[in-house]
């Protein structure tokens, strides 16, 4: 899986970049998430200069990443003590 160079636009500026090709679609895919959200803004809010919008998305999607992060760490917790409930109930059957 070698490495391709790309161009990928994010907010009206061009960024070549080299990725492995497994990535191209994901880099794409962002790209476009990130255009979509700066129109997004641009149309909802009063606000023109590229670096707000930036800003915005890059707060946005932060924001997004600690949310997921915060399921995910609550999730495995859950899990763990469901799996040390079913370990002590089965140490209890079998020690019987």
């Amino acid at each position: 899986m070698g490495e391709i160079s790309i161009k990928i636009n994010i907010a009206d500026r061009v960024y070549p970049l080299k990725v492995n090709m497994e990535e191209e679609e994901i880099i794409r895919r962002a790209a476009k998430l990130i255009n979509d959200r700066i129109k997004e803004y641009q149309e909802n809010y009063a606000v023109r200069d590229k670096q707000d919008l930036l800003s915005m998305c890059v707060l946005h999607y932060a924001t997004s990443t600690l949310k997921a992060e915060k399921k995910v760490t609550v999730e495995d917790t859950e899990v763990t003590e469901k799996v040390y409930q079913l370990d002590h109930l089965l140490n209890e059957f079998f020690s019987k």
